[in-house]
C-alpha cells in the first residue's frame, strides 16, 4: 500500500468511527452551539478565577493553573475555527468566536493571521517552509536555548532571526515562498501580536528583569537602592502577569513541547502524511497533555481527518489511534528528541 492509499484508508476508517459516535450521541450534531457553549463556559471559568484572585479568595498558583487549563480549551476552539468548523455560514458569529478565543490568550498571534500559517502548515508539514512549527522550535537541537524560547514566540523569532531570516530569503529565491507569502510572514511578525500582545510581552520582560535584579541583589548581599518607581511598576504589573502572562506562557510550554516533538521536520517525504506526525502520549507527558487537551494523542488524527472538531477527536481517539498505528504512524518515537525531530536516523 502506498502512503497515498494508506492515507485514504485512514481517512475513511476514522470518518466511520466519527459518524458512529455522532449517531450514538445525536447532540453532537449541534456543532455551532457546542462550540459557542465551550467558548462561553471557558471564558466564565477564567473570569471566575480572575475575580477570585483579585478579591483575595484564590492564591496565585491555583489561579495560574486554572486559567492555563481553561485557555487550552480556547486554543482548541481557535484551531477548529481556523478550519471553519463553527459558523462557517455566519461571518458575524464566526468572527465573534475568533475574537473570543483570543481575548484571554493575548500572548499569541492573532487567529486571523495564524490561519495563514496553519493552513500552510498542513500543506507543507515537515518541510523547511513550515514556519508555524519552526517558530515553536520544531527541528531545533535540544538544549538550553530551545527550552528557553519554547513558550515565547517573540523570543523564538528574535533570538533565532540570524538564521531564520536568511532561510526565508533563501526559500523565496528557490521558489518555496512567493513574494506574497513572504509579505504575509513579515505582516504576521510585525503586527500579528498587536494591539495587546506586544505591550504584554514588554511588560513581562521588564517584570522578569526587575525580579532578576532583586534576586541577584539578595543573593550577593549588595543592598542596592532600587528606585521606588520599580516597585510601583511591579505592583501595577503583577495582576497582568498572574492573570494573562504566566498562565499562557506555562500553557505554551506544555503545548509547544508536545507539538514540536510529535511533528517531524526536515526529511519528511513530500505529501506523505504518515511521516508528518507521530502519536506522543508516553506516560510522563501527562502533565503537559493536561494543559494542551491531550494534544499528543489526538493531533496526528487531525492531520488525516481535518474536518472533525477537537472534542469529537477525544471521543474517537482510542479507536482512531489504533487505525493510525495499524497503517504505520509512529507511536512514542522518543528518538525524535535525539534526532532534532528528523524522521530518519541520519
Amino acid at each position: 500500500m502506498t502512503h497515498q492509499e494508506a492515507s485514504r484508508s485512514i481517512f475513511k476508517e476514522i470518518q466511520i468511527i466519527s459518524k458512529d459516535i455522532k449517531a450514538k450521541y445525536p447532540i453532537l450534531q449541534n456543532q455551532d452551539a457546542i462550540g459557542m457553549g465551550i467558548l462561553l463556559t471557558s471564558s466564565a471559568m477564567i473570569l471566575l478565577a480572575m475575580y477570585g484572585y483579585l478579591t483575595g479568595y484564590v492564591n496565585v498558583w491555583v489561579t495560574m493553573l486554572w486559567i492555563a487549563f481553561w485557555t487550552s480549551f480556547l486554543h482548541e476552539l481557535e484551531h477548529d475555527l481556523i478550519h471553519y468548523l463553527y459558523f462557517k455560514k455566519s461571518p458575524f458569529w464566526h468572527n465573534f468566536m475568533m475574537l473570543g478565543v483570543w481575548i484571554f490568550r493575548p500572548m499569541t498571534v492573532s487567529p486571523w493571521y495564524r490561519r495563514y500559517l496553519h493552513l500552510h502548515h498542513h500543506k507543507y508539514s515537515g518541510t523547511v517552509s513550515d514556519l508555524e512549527e519552526r517558530i515553536v522550535t520544531n527541528g531545533e537541537k535540544w538544549g538550553l536555548l530551545r527550552a528557553f524560547i519554547m513558550p515565547d514566540q517573540i523570543l523564538s523569532v528574535v533570538l533565532r532571526s540570524p538564521w531564520l531570516y536568511p532561510e526565508v530569503r533563501k526559500m523565496e529565491k528557490e521558489g518555496k515562498f512567493t513574494q506574497e507569502e513572504v509579505k504575509n510572514i513579515w505582516r504576521i511578525v510585525f503586527s500579528g501580536f498587536l494591539p495587546v500582545g506586544i505591550p504584554l510581552h514588554l511588560m513581562w520582560y521588564a517584570f522578569a528583569l526587575c525580579y532578576l535584579a532583586l534576586g541577584i541583589d539578595g543573593l550577593l548581599g549588595l543592598n542596592m537602592a532600587f528606585p521606588a518607581e520599580m516597585f510601583s511598576f511591579l505592583a501595577f504589573s503583577k495582576p497582568f502577569i498572574v492573570l494573562l502572562v504566566a498562565p499562557n506562557l506555562f500553557r505554551h510550554f506544555c503545548l509547544h513541547f508536545i507539538t514540536s516533538n510529535l511533528h517531524y521536520y526536515g526529511d519528511v517525504e513530500k505529501g506523505n502524511i504518515l511521516e508528518q506526525t507521530q502519536i506522543l502520549n508516553v506516560w510522563w507527558t501527562f502533565p503537559f497533555q493536561l494543559f494542551c487537551f491531550n494534544f499528543g494523542t489526538t493531533h496526528a488524527i487531525h492531520h488525516f481527518f481535518v474536518q472533525e472538531t477537537f472534542y469529537i477527536r477525544q471521543l474517537t481517539a482510542k479507536k482512531a489511534v489504533e487505525v493510525l498505528k495499524k497503517h504505520g504512524v509512529r507511536h512514542n518515537d522518543l528518538g525524535t528528541f535525539k534526532r532534532a525531530n528528523r524522521y530518519h536516523e541520519s
